[in-house]
């Protein structure tokens, strides 16, 4: 049973940043323990850092207004960035001989959700670092609002994920958000309004995480707990055998072999028992994988197909529940949901919770629990939306094997109720962190300004471009 939130809640407040400087110092002073202690990374590198080094050169002299936009494969990135601006940029510029005053940091904005399951601590400590909260799925003007000043005006960059969350491949972006695209539009606005002369910049930032030394065997032990729990048995030596030879290239290791069939065969098991349990439980229509009216799709395409109806089923309980259209994206779905359920949960109608009735207070509690037990289908399809079926078949990679693993046990787990962000770690890594050629908004401004129409293709023609430059960044 999933967990669910039982009670009614005051309405969801903005947190708005008070930025700290000893509090600053205090964390940077603890990020080395703090990485060895809290994630399983031994090394974090930078690539092109020179190129950071100048632009907070040039932010810091006036000439230009910086917004960093960083790939976000983990819930690790925080700790690779903070790195990235604590020690990495401050060792660059001692190499290149140039001054930068302190704090070398960055405002930046998180998702208003994180204090909800991390704690009020998270909230507390992201306000004194300088974060700036934003509601994801809905227009979050005051959040907006304070992030388009602090770009403009603040005395530090900005930094942002385009794609909004983590969607657990180091290979694969998600739809990037246009919120960058636009901000940075709207920071060229302000500063022409205010006959100013700086330039806007983009600047986008590749992370990727690599296993020091091979973890097949965790890898191995993982998939047998999911086995288990999933009630299957491993994959048997004729299972091994059939994929062999099925497989396109010969290359691959009798091991990888053994690990694909088995993933395979898990991921096949959960799928059907997820349609079994969608179709009967609550009446969905799944169509089939596709037979007779496409029969030359693979089993691998068959099986992404089959997984994308399987999502849109979820979203659809969880959209009939609160009333809403399926339109737009998965992403877009999931957020327009996640906001749906926390006007249930948290309650901008009931300022005061206390004056409610004991009956009203019941009736609002019965609310909040159904809104947070149809957020739990939203929560499954998140983790999902960046798998295609073919992640690993097209690159065995020690790296990919790990990641759809653990993606199969964020489902299994959060399926059972428990933790799903307490992931196992399955050996040391190591990142590298990749600072790209920067984007000029400003060369852009002329077209922005020119209608309505050409605004919007703009940002969107902003956002792409953002997007194939993050895509260059995968090593």
């Amino acid at each position: 049973m999933p967990a669910l939130m039982t009670q009614v809640q005051p309405p969801l407040e903005f947190i708005p940043p008070r930025f700290n400087p000893g509090v600053l110092r205090l964390m940077q002073w603890l990020l080395p323990a703090l990485i060895r202690t809290q994630t399983g990374i031994e090394q974090i590198q930078g690539r092109n850092v020179e190129q950071l080094v100048d632009l907070y050169q040039q932010f810091q002299t006036g000439k230009v207004r910086l917004i960093m936009a960083f790939r976000h494969p983990s819930t690790y990135d925080p700790f690779c960035l903070a790195y990235l601006l604590a020690h990495l940029v401050p060792q660059g510029a001692r190499k290149q001989h140039v001054p930068l005053r302190s704090p070398i940091h960055a405002h930046f904005l998180y998702d208003r959700g994180i204090p909800l399951w991390a704690g009020e601590w998270a909230g507390w400590l992201y306000s004194r670092l300088g974060g700036i909260s934003i509601q994801r799925g809905k227009i979050d003007r005051q959040g907006l609002r304070t992030a388009r000043e602090l770009f403009v005006n603040g005395t530090l960059p900005l930094i942002a994920a385009p794609e909004g969350a983590t969607n657990g491949h180091g290979e694969i972006i998600s739809p990037l958000e246009p919120g960058i695209a636009q901000l940075g539009f709207w920071c060229v606005e302000d500063l022409v309004k205010a006959g100013r002369s700086e330039s806007v910049v983009i600047l986008p930032i590749g992370i990727q995480y690599h296993y020091v030394d091979a973890p097949w065997e965790a890898l191995d032990s993982l998939l047998q707990q999911l086995e288990t729990v999933a009630g299957i048995s491993s994959a048997s030596g004729s299972g091994l055998l059939e994929v062999k030879l099925n497989h396109p290239d010969p290359s691959w290791t009798e091991r990888e072999a053994g690990l694909y069939q088995r993933l395979l065969s898990l991921g096949e098991h959960i799928l059907s028992l997820m349609e079994e349990f969608y179709t009967r439980f609550y009446h969905q229509t799944l169509i089939p994988p596709v037979a007779a009216e496409a029969p030359v799709l693979s089993g691998n395409e068959q099986f992404a197909l089959r997984l994308q109806v399987l999502l849109d089923a979820a979203l659809r309980v969880a959209e009939q529940y609160f009333g809403l259209m399926a339109k737009g994206s998965v992403i877009d779905r999931c957020r327009r949901l996640e906001q749906a359920g926390w006007d249930c949960i948290y309650r901008e109608d009931i300022k005061q919770l206390e004056n409610l009735s004991p009956l009203e207070r019941g009736l609002a509690d019965a609310i909040a629990a159904e809104a947070s037990l149809r957020m739990w289908h939203m929560r499954l399809v998140e983790s999902f939306v960046s798998v295609t079926g073919r992640y690993v078949r097209e690159k065995p990679t020690i790296e990919r094997f790990a990641e759809t693993t653990l993606l199969m046990w964020d489902l299994v787990t959060r399926i059972q109720g428990k933790n799903p962000f307490a992931r196992p770690s399955l050996g040391k890594q190591q990142v590298q962190i990749t600072i790209g050629t920067p984007i000029s908004v400003s060369d852009r401004w002329d077209t922005y300004q020119a209608n309505r129409r050409s605004a919007k293709q703009s940002v969107t023609d902003l956002t792409q471009d953002l997007q194939t430059a993050l895509e260059s960044l995968i090593l």
